[in-house]
């Protein structure tokens, strides 16, 4: 590992997974399986006694491969950190063709929607019927 990236690692804090969840991931956490934008997704080893509450289920959590954005997650990887799917999505895959490839949100980014004549994209916008006339005092 190179200095830069060692130091990237510590101080770096906000952008990856801080060094708990790196600890308890070493300590207590089991790999479940990885999406295609290369995030990691866990779950403990220790199956907890079945309880009523939300707090005696087994912990899952993921460490984010780039930036940590919680719209990086797909939707069926989400399904299972939140507990809605029992099985993880690399334990039983869907066969979904009609749906679309994941795509994180986009907004604050170049890439982000800018609809026809935003300050920021290019074009005018089309007239309306009723586009707006300020009120003038006589």
């Amino acid at each position: 590992m190179r200095l830069t990236s060692l130091i990237s690692f510590v101080f770096d804090w906000w952008h990856r997974a801080p060094w708990g969840t790196w600890i308890y991931t070493f300590r207590r956490g089991e790999f479940v399986g990885d999406d295609a934008s290369g995030n990691r997704y866990f779950h403990e080893k220790k199956t907890p006694e079945v309880g009523r509450y939300h707090w005696e289920r087994r912990r899952r959590w993921v460490i984010y491969a780039n930036l940590a954005d919680g719209s990086m997650v797909p939707p069926e990887w989400n399904a299972w950190l939140q507990h809605n799917a029992d099985v993880a999505p690399t334990d039983a895959p869907a066969d979904h063709t009609w749906e679309k490839p994941h795509v994180p949100n986009l907004t604050g980014t170049a890439a982000a929607y800018r609809p026809a004549g935003h300050v920021l994209g290019s074009g005018a916008r089309r007239a309306a019927s009723a586009d707006y006339e300020p009120w003038q005092p006589n």
